[in-house]
Parts: structure tokens; sequence; C-alpha cells
């Protein structure tokens, strides 16, 4: 065994299918089975050919877990890695992935905001589901995405136009007081809604948690 393989867990595929644009896979590992999750952590996920000298790395949001088996929801877009590797597993394929880990995960609030693109929903939808039924209705998201790329989310959604994320949240009636924001997605439209809510509706900083996943043109970002 390879040196980095030691710090993986090899686990299967045992469901494998496609809703819309995006590819949902099921992974089951005995590893798995004591391994902590918090919703919205993600995992790292071996994505290169067999027998390659070392890993080639991409991240990817737990949309659920139970027991020994986690469920990985990715929209097919592009033609990198990742993209192939998500769009050809079946049932069957064996892959090596890291626990579950990442600090993009709830906090404690006064009410929750959620805003982001697709690539977004993916982990939006566990940390939605965690939060008690009172702060969950309480919540107000924003998510940017066309008629066939919606996961099913819990809350108040506001399902934005393309390129309308930031006008969306604009046009938001948010209570006087900060809550706690979780922004994630395109990194540019990040920091656009952070300095929106940072800049025009006086939240500070550290209630507006950030994850850019993702921009145009650059690679290794998650």
């Amino acid at each position: 065994m390879k040196l980095w393989e030691r710090l993986f867990v090899r686990a299967a595929v045992v469901e494998a299918e496609i809703t819309g644009r995006f590819r949902r896979l099921r992974l089951r590992a005995g590893a798995l089975r004591d391994a902590e999750w918090r919703p919205g952590q993600q995992v790292r996920v071996d994505v290169g050919p067999k027998g390659a000298f070392g890993p080639l790395l991409r991240t990817y949001s737990v949309w659920s877990r139970e027991a020994d088996t986690i469920e990985l929801q990715a929209l097919l877009h592009g033609d990198g890695p990742g993209a192939r590797w998500m769009a050809a597993a079946e049932p069957g394929d064996e892959v090596l992935l890291s626990r579950p880990k990442g600090d993009f995960v709830t906090r404690p609030a006064r009410y929750h905001l959620f805003v982001g693109e697709e690539t977004a929903s993916v982990a939006f939808g566990p940390m939605l589901r965690a939060l008690p039924a009172a702060e969950r209705a309480a919540s107000r998201v924003v998510v940017e995405a066309g008629p066939a790329d919606r996961l099913a989310l819990d809350g108040n959604v506001t399902w934005a136009p393309r390129d309308g994320l930031i006008d969306a949240v604009r046009l938001l009636d948010l209570p006087p007081e900060p809550g706690q924001a979780y922004v994630a997605g395109e990194a540019r439209a990040v920091q656009a809604v952070r300095q929106h809510l940072v800049r025009d509706r006086g939240w500070p900083r550290r209630s507006v948690l950030t994850k850019p996943f993702w921009t145009p043109g650059k690679r290794g970002m998650e």
C-alpha cells in the first residue's frame, strides 16, 4: 500500500443515478461507520486512474450519511477529471476517499441565511435538514439555479435566475438584526454577497461564513 493510501478509506459504489444534471452516488465503507460527520462537511475523493503514482483529488460535499454509507451529489458539467469520474462511476466500482472534514457547518444564530448557486445546494441540503424545525422554518435560502438544476431543499427557498443571485439577496426582507449567513459556490459571487451583507446591511464579518467552491479558469479550488 502506498503511503498516501493510508490516509484514505476504500469505499465501494453501491448506487448511482442521474436526476436532471445531478449525479448521485452512494458509497459504502466499513471505516465510515465510526467516522464523525457534521452536515456541510466534505470528503476528498481520488478520481485519478487506477495505479497512478499519487492521488488526483476532488472535493465533494456529503449530501447524507447513514451508518457506513455516504451519499454524494454533483452537478455534471465540464470535462475535468472529477466530472468524468462522477459521470462514469457505477455500482461495484471502488474508490479512495477521505473521512468527512471541514468547518462549513451551521453555527448558533437568531436565524440562518443560505446563499449560493446549484453547486452550493449540495452542502445546504444537509445543513438545513439538521437544523431544529423552528430554526429551519425561519431560515432563508437563495439559490441561483435553472429548473433542471434544483435539488430539493427544506426551508424558505428563493430560486434566483442565472446571474441574478446578488439581486435576489438585495431584495430579501431580512430581520434588522444580523443572523448567520452561509455563502458558497463561485468565488466572485461569494465575495459579492459577502460585501453586500457586511457593507450594505452592516453584518459583522464573523456572521458571514464563506466557502468558494470554484471560479472559471482556476484549478485546485473546492
